[in-house]
């Protein structure tokens, strides 16, 4: 008897909405929050109507320090949904201009990394590109020149290590325009594993991409102290793998 094995649907993963706790926080004072952000997470509320994580850490706040009317949180940049590391947000108004102001002048330094399947060509470099981003089907296009609506987009990167045919490749944006990094490394032939929007043949099935925001580095705009926050790599089984060859260790 023929017995043909029906194949089974592919289960619908959806993001889960954890709530922030002490450990995912990587710098507090009174004027700057700093959280380590977890793929899936959105920043700022869309229209998927999930909660975003600005809307948590004002819950954070809130009840640690017994705010009954909520509390103040600016955001100052934003990790797409797919990548974690991490993300920085104010608590006061005079932070927050302030911070703003320090991103616009290129005062805040960020360090990604990013996993690829593909030893990037030359192992170092800056590539500069003109990006356009597609709002309707939320794609960023490079372009070699400037073209109509362009923004221009810088980074440097570098290959920092290899292990079992992976290549983890360090990036510094000097710019930040929106899917910078991952368009401009699959413009580079080294698309970022599980990306598939940008020429990854396969996603993830977390709907997570390999892409993490580890350090930032700044002044601190209230207290003139210099502030160096790192984020540890998402605990998967992977990650970890390649934690030894980040800076910061």
């Amino acid at each position: 008897m023929n017995h043909e094995l029906k194949k089974m649907p592919r289960p619908e993963f959806n993001y889960s909405s954890n709530e922030i706790t002490d450990k995912d926080v990587l710098y507090e004072d009174n004027h700057l929050i700093a959280i380590n952000k977890r793929a899936g997470d959105i920043v700022q509320v869309d229209e998927t109507g999930d909660e975003p994580l600005d809307e948590k850490v004002k819950k954070y706040i809130a009840q640690k320090y017994n705010k009954p009317n909520g509390a103040f949180l600016g955001v100052v940049h934003r990790l797409d949904r797919p990548v974690s590391g991490v993300i920085l947000f104010a608590k006061t108004s005079k932070a927050l201009d302030r911070i703003n102001k320090m991103f616009k002048a290129r005062e805040m330094h960020k360090t990604y990394y990013a996993v690829v399947r593909k030893r990037p060509y030359p192992e170092a470099g800056t590539l500069v590109h003109w990006l356009v981003k597609n709002p309707q089907k939320n794609v960023t296009k490079a372009h070699d020149k400037e073209v109509q609506g362009s923004l221009r987009s810088e980074l440097s990167y570098k290959l920092v290590g290899e292990l079992n045919g992976y290549y983890l490749i360090e990036v510094d944006p000097i710019t930040g325009r929106p899917h910078q990094i991952r368009v401009q490394l699959s413009t580079l032939g080294t698309p970022i594993v599980g990306d598939n929007k940008y020429g990854y043949p396969r996603g993830s099935l977390r709907k997570s991409i390999c892409l993490h925001a580890r350090k930032l580095t700044f002044v601190h705009p209230v207290k003139n102290e210099p502030v160096a926050i790192i984020a540890p790599v998402p605990r998967d089984g992977f990650w970890e793998k390649f934690e030894g060859m980040m800076v910061g260790e």
